[in-house]
């Protein structure tokens, strides 16, 4: 799940400096996500690939510097200009992308436990898996409650603004679920430990239902008004979020029960995450279908590079560990192969958007006054 651009399609370059300050939003999250994925994804691989594991651990550092720069870039900005800050959290389109930090949060988290005690020992990458995935489960369960609150007393919404991005304030929690599932085995015996594996199944439900509903909606604007604009054509690619961390989700889950209750109950939560994933899996592989087929229509007639061009990284690293969980919990070698395929193509996705963007970050091109109201939409067969 990415950043949507709501600069305009050709936004004019800005200086280094107070100009850009003042007008980075919440999308700039977007990077750690996606960067913070490739290493989550790779370190949980069902093949091990030499080098990999290098690889890995260098990657999660970069994601884990990006996040701790723009946490201090977006705290000054909010120092600094309030105002515009406060403009961001009232824009159609941009205030949905608050949920991208506490995502940010959750992924580094994810990180810390599964690459970090290699590098910086076991006891300081669980303590600070635990600082970074408190603070996103918090802020994710904030903007799963403040956003579609603005949207159903404040934000003016068409009935055909429905994108991507409207997943962004939902989905954090079940990112949350995944990390917590992952702390379990970090956790004492107990009344605790249960409870994490309850709220984690709560908060898988709390996005999935929401999901499906704002997936219902994007589908709907699809048949009826066909595509919008060319910017916001990658954000279909976050519909694949939600559906690739459900069934992450779900595996991790299932996996950590035998240990917390009773051997009835595990049974049928391990089952549940080969029921429910593999039909997910199936409406996935469908989305991919779409989505590529639309995006690929779209760059034929020119799509300009945008900030939203990070939703082809970690809604395609969340399908890669949710098919790792499928080839763990069934043993097929397809899921095997599906999982490692689709690793190598988050990698080239991923080393061309952060390319672009480090280019067009350098230049100014990137920032920009978010739109004033939404992307115009239509059916139209040139477009």
């Amino acid at each position: 799940m990415a950043a949507d651009d709501p600069a305009p399609a050709t936004p004019s370059p800005v200086t280094p400096g107070v100009e850009v300050l003042g007008r980075i939003g919440p999308n700039w999250f977007a990077l750690v996500m996606g960067t913070g994925i490739v290493a989550t994804a790779g370190a949980i691989l069902p093949v091990r690939i030499p080098g990999l594991e290098t690889f890995v651990d260098v990657v999660w550092v970069i994601s884990a510097v990006i996040l701790v720069v723009l946490i201090l870039v977006v705290g000054l900005h909010w120092l600094r200009h309030p105002t515009v800050a406060r403009t961001h959290a009232r824009n159609p389109q941009m205030a949905h992308f608050y949920g991208a930090a506490p995502m940010a949060l959750s992924t580094v988290a994810a990180g810390a436990i599964l690459v970090g005690p290699d590098l910086i020992g076991e006891r300081v990458a669980i303590d600070l898996a635990w600082v970074l995935w408190t603070a996103g489960l918090i802020g994710g369960l904030f903007t799963a409650v403040s956003i579609p609150y603005l949207m159903f007393t404040q934000l003016n919404v068409t009935p055909d603004a429905a994108f991507g991005g409207w997943l962004m304030p939902v989905v954090p929690p079940m990112v949350s679920a995944a990390g917590g599932a992952l702390l379990i085995p970090h956790m004492a015996p107990g009344t605790g430990r249960e409870t994490m594996l309850y709220g984690c199944y709560a908060m898988f439900g709390l996005s999935l239902v929401t999901s499906l509903i704002i997936i219902t909606m994007i589908w709907s604007r699809l048949v009826l008004y066909g595509t919008s604009g060319s910017a916001r054509i990658p954000t279909l690619w976050i519909v694949l979020g939600p559906l690739g961390q459900s069934i992450t989700v779900a595996g991790l889950l299932g996996a950590q029960a035998g240990a917390v209750v009773s051997p009835e109950l595990a049974q049928g939560m391990a089952v549940f995450g080969v029921l429910f994933g593999v039909p997910v899996w199936g409406f996935a592989v469908l989305w991919i279908a779409l989505a590529l087929s639309l995006t690929v229509r779209t760059m034929r007639r020119g799509m300009p590079f945008a900030l939203t061009w990070w939703s082809l990284t970690f809604p395609v690293g969340t399908f890669v560990t949710g098919t790792t969980q499928l080839a763990a919990h069934t043993g097929l070698p397809a899921f095997e192969v599906a999982a490692v395929g689709c690793y190598v193509v988050l990698l080239g996705t991923w080393l061309l958007v952060a390319v672009r963007t480090a280019g067009g970050g350098l230049r100014g091109q990137l920032f920009g006054p978010p739109a004033s109201g939404p992307v115009a939409v239509g059916k139209d067969p040139a477009r």
